[in-house]
């Protein structure tokens, strides 16, 4: 016969084992835990969903990235990261729409690994923005240095402490790691108040009143058409106006937002690691 404190004993290392041993949740089953922290109604209408793989895959491990590029995944296989997480598409159009690329021999060879690993890729696009605060610009503040200096969430605006418009661009360089960043403007030019709007940025309709604002001296975007956002800088400063354009590049320019989620995850799934993997610069 087992005593009370042997039986008690033995209880306790039962159930430690057991929660050594938690069963792995299915890619389906994060996805409804994702579902239920972001804070706001998951929308009808959302290219937020599983684009690749079989919800009912038993999750080993979660890698977060930017964006689901051939060598993210490659990468997290070989790290036993089978959930992808990714803020861009995976399939080179914004709802990752496949019926066109059947027998698109590139299509083929990442469908195919993805398949043969047995992974999952989420994409965490819209609903990562709508959070409150939106999940990637808490991110690229953290990652600037620029969370005491936010001015205004929507679109991001900041007070920094004054400096010439060379000097940002060198400290923001170091800080994202970029190789490649275009900028219009004066180097010496004196800038303290910046507007941010990372990803794609379009000048039509809301950017054009951020742009002409007084308050901002920098814009600061992902990428953007040369023939608006660019024009429209190149011609203020033409007209005499002290203004400045930063494009970052789309990857660089939500990377940081992409390495937060993974924090964010952990808690959530704390059965599985996670990891941030980051997609590759694509220019040089």
């Amino acid at each position: 016969m087992w005593t009370r404190r042997e039986f008690l004993g033995s209880a306790g290392a039962f159930a430690l084992a057991g929660s050594a041993h938690r069963a792995e949740p299915t890619a389906a089953e994060v996805v409804e835990r994702i579902k239920s922290r972001v804070g706001i109604p998951w929308m009808a209408e959302t290219v937020d969903r599983i684009v690749a793989g079989r919800p009912e895959t038993p999750v080993r491990g979660i890698a977060t990235t930017m964006m689901a590029t051939f060598a993210v995944l490659q990468r997290a296989a070989r790290e036993g990261r089978n959930l992808v997480i990714t803020h861009e598409p995976t399939f080179y159009s914004h709802q990752d729409v496949v019926a066109p690329l059947a027998s698109d021999p590139t299509y083929k060879a990442k469908a195919d690994f993805i398949a043969k690993h047995d992974m999952v890729v989420f994409h965490f696009h819209d609903h990562w923005h709508r959070m409150q605060p939106d999940g990637i610009a808490t991110g690229m503040a953290r990652a600037l240095g620029w969370e005491a200096h936010v001015e205004s969430a929507s679109p991001p605006r900041f007070a920094l402490p004054p400096t010439t418009l060379e000097r940002l661009v060198a400290d923001m360089k170091a800080k994202l790691k970029v190789r490649s960043m275009r900028v219009v403007g004066e180097r010496g030019q004196r800038v303290s108040r910046v507007a941010a709007s990372w990803g794609y940025a379009s000048l039509m309709p809301r950017l054009i009143e951020v742009a002409a604002s007084p308050d901002v001296d920098v814009i600061v975007v992902g990428e953007t058409r040369e023939w608006e956002l660019v024009e429209y800088v190149q011609d203020q400063i033409a007209a005499g106006q002290p203004k400045a354009l930063i494009v970052i590049n789309h990857v660089v320019s939500e990377q940081a937002g992409m390495a937060y989620c993974a924090e964010w995850l952990r808690p959530i799934v704390p059965e599985a690691p996670v990891t941030f993997i980051a997609a590759d610069e694509p220019f040089w």
